[in-house]
């Protein structure tokens, strides 16, 4: 199951792809990791996949990771007269707390928090953007506004505020209950919607308590205004493209793209880049040529992880869509302009002996064309520095605890492998080697180099690096 690509593919389960046959297709396509999305489904729908992923994973011997992605706040606008109505350009229009059906001049929104937010000369955007507000007036309970953008506005259609911070927890009652539900199944990457500032993460933070990794969805404007806070308290970010190109000027989002992933990459944090990157093969069997180019752009810039929303979930040739996103990742990989791209930016270790140790790492396997660097790592931390380097040698990670070796997998170029601990020097080579040889990265005769902290099985104490030669 060793894959010829560093970047990994993550894949959302749904309606399409819930079967084992289908989860297990998508595995052998390429899929490193799946998307449980908390918007859909019910508690049996994700219990159900999960338990299918598990027993692929001891079947295969290969961790597999498991995102579970929360819903968020949803702020929609209420019911309208007849299902739907005209809204016309130039024309005045009130958003209010009244229930009453919305006609063309008025229509409810039951989110007192948001009026508190609106100021004159703020945007709201409705229905993904096809209907824009600019806000002339703000009470209590209602905002006048005046349509810049018009069209027809149907029942409980979303807004978005791209000029606002909502005085709102990121996490909803709906939330809470499906975080419970996340963490009791084994889930291990909580991606959390609507994050506007760093206090967002540690709310979550203290719900999860440790059971799992947490991962920042960036959508919101002000989420960028906040980034360096949020990059700092979040374990990884997911670049969601979706609401983030509503709220922003599209213009503005492959910008916003590459400035995310070369934060993350510089402070050694996973990112996931999201949202209609296959987009066609919802439909149809081949991609565009622009979505080709989408992808591979996502990994010429080093991204951890690529992602699958609806292709998988809901399409119609979900194993397809792995098997494009694959050839194109490993396409990429192998163009010489890849690893140039990769080598522009070095971004300096921070003053550790982990990072010293991992950046030393990173230049002797270069020196002496070694077959791999093998790590090893209780908590994940060295691991993920060493991926940090993007190396030219594919990173060997073993560790004793599986729930390590399943959040690491959705990190660039690191392959996890589950073992005991070394106890002595004489081990730790032996081991590397031996597993080394078993997973297909060295043959009889090849060089590794192999890093752990003294004394063995200390989380976070990586301090020594030995080469060795397979036997």
């Amino acid at each position: 199951m060793r894959r010829q690509r560093n970047t990994k593919i993550l894949a959302t389960l749904g309606p399409a792809s819930s079967t084992p046959e289908v989860i297990r297709a998508l595995i052998e396509a390429g899929a490193d990791a799946f998307r449980l999305n908390f918007s859909h489904g019910g508690p049996e729908d994700h219990k159900a996949r999960v338990a299918t992923i598990q027993d692929l994973e001891r079947e295969t011997g290969r961790p597999i990771t498991i995102v579970a992605d929360l819903q968020g706040p949803k702020i929609r606008v209420g019911r309208m007269t007849d299902g739907v109505v005209e809204l016309e350009e130039g024309k005045r229009f009130r958003l209010d707390l009244d229930p009453a059906e919305g006609t063309r001049r008025r229509a409810p929104l039951p989110h007192r928090e948001v009026f508190a937010a609106l100021e004159k000369g703020h945007e709201l955007l409705l229905d993904d953007g096809r209907i824009r507000l600019r806000v002339e007036r703000v009470g209590e309970d209602f905002v006048d506004t005046r349509i810049v953008v018009a069209g027809p506005l149907s029942d409980r259609k979303g807004v978005n505020l791209p000029d606002s911070i909502i005085q709102l927890s990121a996490l909803t009652e709906k939330d809470r209950r499906d975080l419970a539900l996340a963490l009791d199944l084994g889930c291990d990457w909580i991606a959390l919607s609507f994050v506007q500032r760093a206090d967002d993460i540690a709310e979550a933070r203290r719900l999860i308590g440790g059971r799992a990794a947490v991962m920042a969805k960036i959508e919101k404007p002000a989420a960028l205004r906040h980034i360096d806070d949020i990059v700092e308290q979040a374990d990884a970010i997911m670049v969601a493209r979706g609401d983030l190109g509503v709220e922003l000027p599209l213009e503005e989002v492959p910008g916003a793209q590459k400035r995310l992933v070369r934060l993350t990459r510089r402070l050694g944090k996973p990112v996931v880049v999201a949202t209609q990157m296959l987009e066609s093969m919802i439909n149809l069997p081949v991609p565009t040529r622009a979505e080709v180019s989408d992808v591979a752009t996502a990994v010429y810039d080093g991204a951890d992880a690529v992602m699958l929303s609806a292709e998988t979930a809901a399409g119609d040739h979900p194993v397809r869509a792995v098997e494009v996103m694959n050839r194109v990742a490993e396409e990429v990989e192998g163009d010489p302009l890849h690893r140039t791209i990769l080598d522009a930016v070095h971004y300096e270790p921070e003053a550790t002996a982990a990072d010293a140790i991992t950046l030393a790492a990173a230049q002797v396997a270069e020196t002496i064309s070694a077959r791999a660097i093998v790590t090893y790592t209780t908590s994940g931390s060295t691991a993920l520095r060493a991926s940090r380097e993007r190396p030219h040698s594919p990173i060997l990670v073993l560790t004793p605890r599986l729930d390590t070796a399943r959040r690491l997998s959705l990190a660039w170029g690191l392959h996890c492998v589950v073992t005991e601990d070394a106890v002595d020097f004489t081990d730790m080579i032996d081991k590397a080697c031996a597993i080394a040889k078993a997973e297909a990265f060295a043959a009889a005769g090849d060089s590794i180099v192999t890093t752990a902290g003294v004394p063995f099985g200390t989380p976070g104490a990586t301090n020594t690096l030995r080469i060795a030669w397979v036997a």
